[in-house]
């Protein structure tokens, strides 16, 4: 199955797939450094070696990266503008050193600026970390549109990566719960099928590598990104069981981002629910 989780990497990166393995999880998304700070350490040879054994436990492509979410590669702000870029291209170096193919990355906000200059500068920022790394993709992710946040539509990625020079290193995650906040249905069989039809026809499916399953708390179009566990939010069981038995996507790793606790439960319970959705269709 291409079923997983985010996991820690509290312990090295290598920690994050034995702890997917240890939920059984066949896909797994980890940050490549720390999340909340800019300076990250340096990846040691022994922690590498171990990583990339681990790797090799997983089917190709089924292990991502997700960027910090500190950058913002859309920002007004020339100095955090520089320093994303640089953190841009620092964590698709510790990707690809760690043998990850892709890069989920939030596109940024303009602060309210304009998105078509919100959307310049980060095509701007991707071509330019791109440039100083090679091998690993960036994936963009769709938002809910919160705030200023780039992403809230098809159109407004498909610019973005119209302006990149380096389209070909450049896909889409396709996030549940801020495609539905954003204002896209999923929970018919019509409404689903019309967000895919959309999104092939704006972007193409070919673009799109990596799905987030969350359900939302909050209502379709609210433009709030409030996760939720499986089948417990606004979305609810059906849009999921569409999903996981598409036979577009069954090589695509879907990545749970729901809720957390402590001895992974959640996890459990939510990938438990989601392998039954499978086999009931």
């Amino acid at each position: 199955m291409n079923l997983g989780a985010h996991m820690s990497i509290a312990g090295g990166a290598h920690r994050s797939l034995e702890r997917g393995r240890a939920l059984g999880c066949n896909a797994v998304q980890l940050f490549v450094k720390s999340p909340s700070q800019w300076r990250a350490r340096p990846l040691a040879g022994e922690e590498i070696e171990r990583f990339r054994a681990l790797a090799s436990l997983f089917a190709p492509n089924f292990i991502v990266g997700h960027a910090s979410y500190l950058l913002n590669i859309a920002s007004p702000d020339p100095s955090l503008l520089e320093r994303s870029i640089a953190g841009l291209g620092e964590e698709l170096r510790r990707a690809g050193a760690l043998g990850v193919p892709y890069l989920v990355l939030h596109p940024g906000s303009g602060r309210g600026e304009n998105g078509t200059r919100g959307a310049r500068r980060a095509a701007r920022a991707i071509d330019a970390a791109l440039a100083a790394a090679r091998g690993t993709e960036i994936l963009l992710e769709t938002t809910a549109g919160q705030g200023h946040t780039l992403g809230r539509s098809f159109e407004e990625l498909a610019r973005i990566i119209e302006l990149c020079r380096h389209g070909d290193r450049i896909g889409v995650c396709f996030d549940t719960c801020h495609a539905f906040a954003a204002g896209y249905d999923l929970r018919t069989r019509r409404a689903f099928d019309r967000t895919f039809d959309r999104f092939d026809r704006t972007i193409g499916l070919d673009r799109l590598k990596v799905f987030h399953l969350n359900d939302s708390a909050r209502e379709l179009g609210s433009g709030v990104d409030r996760h939720a566990h499986i089948g417990r939010g606004t979305i609810g069981e059906r849009a999921f069981a569409l999903l996981v038995n598409d036979g577009r996507f069954l090589d695509r790793p879907m990545i749970l981002e729901t809720p957390k606790d402590a001895r992974g439960r959640n996890d459990r319970r939510n990938l438990a629910l989601l392998r039954g959705l499978r086999r009931q269709m």
